[in-house]
């Protein structure tokens, strides 16, 4: 029943400078992790970021140093501020949300995306 809505994403020269939010209808606690992946034109998706409940962070190795992903609980939303971006970062980017069903499973909440351009 939970809703993901990004937002945030544009149009950027490189080397500037974007902070993308993704805004829950439900409580974020209630997923174990929270993400950010990315698909480009012609590529497969991508995982970017991601965070846990407990603070725990994971980057692609391409955005480590650029990228942080964060989270406001009281405000169920998870963020990701991506700087120095570059013309390869250009891809739809999305919103993940990930919990355990059972032992064995996985349930992922995906949003519509929301488009980053990095250009000159």
């Amino acid at each position: 029943q939970v809703q993901l809505v990004e937002s945030g994403g544009g149009l950027v020269q490189p080397g500037g400078s974007l902070r993308l939010s993704c805004a829950a209808s439900g409580s974020i606690r209630s997923f174990n992790t929270m993400g950010w992946y990315r698909q480009a034109p012609g590529k497969q998706r991508e995982l970017v970021a991601a965070i846990t409940n407990g603070g725990i962070t994971n980057y692609a190795d391409s955005v480590k140093g650029r990228f942080t992903i964060s989270r406001d609980n009281a405000k169920n939303t998870v963020y990701l501020q991506m700087n120095s971006l570059k013309p390869e970062d250009t891809a739809v980017y999305y919103c993940n949300a990930q919990t355990r069903v059972g032992a064995v499973n996985m349930y992922n909440l995906w949003g519509k995306g929301t488009q980053v351009t990095v250009s000159s």
